[in-house]
């Protein structure tokens, strides 16, 4: 999910673009790996104690939750669900019952375009890009036969998860960052600091303006077009933004250029270049959506955002596709905080 797209096509590089501090609080920042990234918080608090504090805090929070959703870690919540609830239900933790909640709701809505259960294909294709070499189409074949958002099952009354079949496994890498971005959001704010943004790579949430300012600056440029009409920088609070797009995680074979985003339909990685940044009311939406709207493509994309309430879109692919909503430059988005579940 985080990473950027490439080339001619590169946009939506999202940048911390500073802010003054107020005299009575100060701007701190931490950064530390979690969910297989960087994760950089910036907050301003009175003094270094409790920043400090907070600053624990939020991390621990953020490890907490990648316990529980990492399909990398083998004793994960995610991974011993995928072992336990084949053709029974098995309860579920709070957290991870939120994220599957989400991520069927918004398979739904896209006719499966975000797909929580593609796991078994996105194991191939990571392999692929260890090894330069495409999946073997057989292989493929079968994994994709092991997934399919129908085939996971969800009971909200006993928060209990079941899978259809053996060997299926969950992925939940197009939506956990954002969701993590949420609940350490809410954890700072919990602890008194609510000027602040957590950044899980390309999926930000901000908590309130720094002080005496309108909103967090974020510029959104093209990584190699510097002079693109898209360029722009975006005051935001109390919302999120997710970038989605191949320049970091990618398969080049034969002079194509093979994404980590994964088509269910096709079980291949996505060939038509494409960066999607999307503005949202919580991460765990921006985030989603910004995976969705990247194989749905641009017209369908913008069409599921357009019914979005509180979100907008920037896709770019050879051209230019901007959502009725998306900011101009230097606006400014207010939306409810998320909160911690």
């Amino acid at each position: 999910m985080s990473s950027k797209s490439r080339g001619f096509l590169a946009a939506a590089c999202l940048g911390f673009l500073g802010n003054a501090a107020a005299a009575d609080r100060h701007l701190f920042e931490a950064v530390e790996p979690h969910m297989g990234t960087l994760v950089r918080i910036k907050l301003y608090a009175d003094g270094a104690l409790q920043a400090k504090g907070a600053f624990r805090a939020a991390f621990d929070r953020i490890a907490q939750l990648d316990d529980a959703l990492s399909d990398y870690k083998p004793e994960s919540e995610l991974n011993r669900i995928c072992r336990t609830a084949v053709a029974r239900p098995v309860e579920a933790g709070a957290e991870l019952f939120r994220v599957l909640e989400a991520s069927q709701k918004l398979a739904a809505e896209t006719d499966g375009a975000f797909d929580v259960t593609l796991g078994p294909v996105i194991r191939l294709w990571r392999q692929a890009r260890i090894t330069n070499r495409l999946p073997d189409s057989a292989l493929l074949r079968e994994a994709a036969g092991r997934c399919g958002y129908r085939k996971l099952h969800l009971d909200p009354a006993k928060r209990t998860v079941m899978l259809d079949q053996a060997g299926m496994q969950l992925d939940a890498g197009g939506i956990a960052k954002g969701y993590a971005a949420d609940a350490a959001l809410s954890i700072l704010e919990q602890l008194g600091i609510r000027s602040a943004l957590v950044a899980a790579s390309g999926d930000l949430a901000f908590g309130d303006p720094p002080p005496g300012q309108r909103g967090w600056r974020i510029g959104v440029d093209s990584i190699d077009r510097p002079e693109a009409a898209f360029n722009r920088v975006l005051e935001l609070s109390n919302a999120a933004v997710s970038t989605s797009g191949d320049r970091e995680q990618h398969l080049d074979i034969d002079g194509a250029r093979y994404s980590h985003i994964i088509d269910p339909i096709t079980a291949m990685g996505l060939s038509s270049p494409i960066t999607v940044t999307v503005i949202a009311r919580h991460g765990i939406d921006a985030d989603g959506f910004a995976t969705a709207v990247s194989v749905l493509g641009p017209e369908r994309g913008i069409a599921f955002i357009e019914k979005q309430a509180g979100a907008s879109a920037l896709v770019v692919t050879d051209r230019v596709v901007e959502s009725a909503r998306w900011p101009a430059p230097m606006s400014h988005a207010r939306a409810p905080r998320a909160k911690s579940h």
